[in-house]
């Protein structure tokens, strides 16, 4: 479905990738940990082509993204959800979900507000469609987020962090949601520090580390029996915190 061959990116003379390789399959749900600044996030923006690799091969069902001449089509069906979750403070809820699909005309205006409410619907949040960002919680607006990308009918989501800028009580409404689009078969790639649902919700872990994938597996071999010493380090600090 995916493959990453050598990617590499630099930000002036500062190398934050270094080689990367991974293949993603139909139906992977791909937790990525390491520590900060190892190049977590910067990977994710590179597969949507937010950023720009400086060397390497994305190869999405069989196309050299990097060449393509649809980037707005590739980040359609490759879709992100961020961490400070972006939402339009001027827009309401509903708008803001249909902005999108109507403005890359899609769907019609009618054929987005329909759809949009269907998802609301399913996630509980239908009574919030006409409520602005700043009326409602931030589990609220990262769900809403997620419906935002949702709703132009991706293959893969990238979450960069999506529960680190929540309270506790709120993780909790962004992970089931999550919980429901793996139900059904959704792609994904995480990258996020709560180990623990990683652990538990991951089919496959890698260890991101200096802009390298330092090791891979399952999440029973990365966080019960790492081989990488810089892993077990990294595992071990986040123990004692």
């Amino acid at each position: 479905m995916l493959e990453i061959k050598k990617l590499e990116k630099n930000f002036g003379e500062k190398k934050v990738l270094k080689g990367i390789d991974l293949v993603v399959n139909k139906g992977d749900i791909i937790g990525i940990i390491g520590p900060s600044g190892c190049g977590k996030s910067t990977l994710l923006r590179c597969i949507n082509l937010l950023e720009r690799p400086t060397n390497g091969e994305i190869i999405f069902e069989g196309e050299n993204i990097q060449n393509s001449k649809h980037i707005l089509d590739i980040r359609r069906r490759i879709g992100m959800v961020f961490q400070q979750f972006n939402l339009f403070n001027h827009m309401t809820v509903l708008n803001n979900i249909i902005l999108a699909p109507t403005l890359n005309r899609l769907m019609t205006k009618e054929e987005a507000t329909k759809k949009a409410c269907t998802l609301l619907k399913k996630v509980d949040l239908i009574d919030i469609k006409d409520s602005y960002p700043n009326q409602i919680s931030g589990g609220q607006k990262q769900r809403v987020a997620i419906i935002r990308t949702l709703i132009m009918n991706p293959e893969i989501i990238l979450f960069d962090e999506p529960t680190s800028a929540l309270d506790p009580e709120m993780i909790g409404e962004v992970t089931n949601l999550m919980k429901k689009l793996a139900d059904d078969g959704m792609t994904m790639l995480i990258v996020s520090h709560e180990l623990n649902f990683i652990k538990n919700f991951c089919t496959r872990v890698i260890y991101l580390d200096d802009g390298k994938i330092i090791e891979e597996g399952t999440s029973k071999e990365i966080f019960n029996r790492p081989k990488d010493k810089r892993l077990k380090s990294f595992l071990l600090k986040i123990d004692n915190k």
